[in-house]
């Protein structure tokens, strides 16, 4: 296998656990939460500034990365490691999630999907085969299996999502015979089943009974209800295999992240610390603070006061960022963006600590934002 994956630790509490994952392109850290650079880049910020808060591993989108600038132009650069100049471990999707969501430009059959390009309009296909050789030309750590993911269960029919387990595991035998990279990139499976625990089971069995580096959870945060994501990832968390990395796609609030992480979550992703951060939305322990209300314009504080992101340890005020984003300079974003991202990254690190140190419930009452409402959805939308 093209990593290596050791557990360090388990909570006494609940199922939490801390583990090192060894990639060729060096170490991450689990629990881990992966900033979105979906084409190769994170929106507003270099290399360097994700490195600064704390970020060990980054996820491209293999879609976006497809269309433009093309896997075949990252492969004459190396990778994209080389491409975009981060030299830590890289994980890719595999552009389903993005393939399907564009439901009125594509049509699916049993051996794939055909849509729209959102570039330039041209008809694209996508299929097995071909999200693996442009993830083996990317050239990512962890790759991800092409896996067919219908909207939430409550807006489609039972039998659709039943196809959707069906079309996963066949497509992931696929990718495993496409797969051409072993020694240096590790193909993770993905389970589907919607909310049906019994579809989860099934997934689940089909999926692990190929054996692969790690597996994921997939088919939540596209609509459903935080209970009913919970309910998913509590139930199906525990019966993948506990000596591998189990991934959960596209959640990423901290009151998700704690909830799963305490099922035996190891890795995260999510676009909402820099999609918000470019929208003058900032996360704090307490909660978000929406940094263009007029409440702010005379406030001389940090985002948060204890935070040591490059930002706040600055000294820039919420009155400053908010004049940013009014006058329309392109540095708000970018600040918003580095805090909100260190702010997961210090999560993380406390989450780790309270799994070694068996102090799980003093997370809430340090991290009251575990109890707040959540300013939107959960979603796995790109960048």
């Amino acid at each position: 296998m093209a990593i290596r994956f050791e557990i360090l630790g388990r909570s006494s509490e609940n199922n939490a656990r801390i583990g090192r994952v060894q990639t060729p392109h060096g170490v991450f850290d689990t629990p881990a939460f992966m900033p979105v650079a979906t084409a190769a880049a994170m929106k507003g910020l270099t290399p360097e500034q994700v490195k600064s808060t704390g970020s060990q591993i980054l996820l491209n989108n293999t879609l976006h990365c497809m269309l433009r600038p093309g896997s075949e132009r990252i492969a004459a650069f190396g990778s994209s490691h080389t491409f975009m100049r981060w030299h830590g471990p890289i994980l890719t999707d595999s552009g389903g999630f993005q393939a399907f969501s564009m439901a009125d430009l594509r049509t699916l059959d049993d051996d794939g999907v055909t849509f729209r390009s959102f570039v330039d309009g041209a008809l694209v296909r996508m299929t097995p085969e071909i999200s693996m050789r442009a993830q083996n030309q990317i050239g990512a750590d962890i790759i991800m299996a092409f896996d067919d993911c219908p909207p939430a269960a409550a807006d489609v029919p039972q039998q659709r999502v039943e196809q959707a387990v069906q079309r996963s595991v066949a497509w992931l035998q696929r990718c495993k015979v496409a797969h051409t990279d072993t020694q240096r990139q590790s193909l993770f499976g993905i389970v589907q089943g919607g909310t049906d625990c019994a579809l989860r089971k099934q997934s689940v069995e089909q999926t692990c009974a190929i054996e692969l580096p790690g597996y994921a959870i997939g088919g939540v945060a596209v609509g459903e209800s935080a209970n009913a994501i919970a309910d998913v990832v509590q139930f199906t968390t525990p019966l993948l295999p506990v000596d591998r990395p189990r991934y959960l796609m596209g959640v990423g609030y901290p009151r998700d992240i704690v909830m799963a992480v305490a099922a035996g979550v190891d890795m995260f992703d999510c676009v909402l610390p820099t999609r918000n951060g470019r929208n003058a939305l900032a996360f704090t322990r307490a909660g978000p603070l929406r940094l263009r209300n007029a409440r702010w314009a005379l406030d001389q504080n940090p985002i948060e006061s204890d935070c040591d992101c490059s930002t706040c340890a600055n000294g820039l005020s919420r009155g400053y960022l908010r004049h940013l984003f009014s006058a329309g300079e392109m540095l708000g974003p970018t600040l918003v963006s580095l805090h909100n991202l260190r702010l997961y990254q210090r999560l993380m690190l406390d989450i780790r600590r309270a799994i070694v140190c068996n102090a799980w419930s003093s997370l809430r009452s340090d991290w009251p934002c575990l109890s707040a409402a959540d300013p939107e959805p959960n979603g796995e939308e790109s960048e």
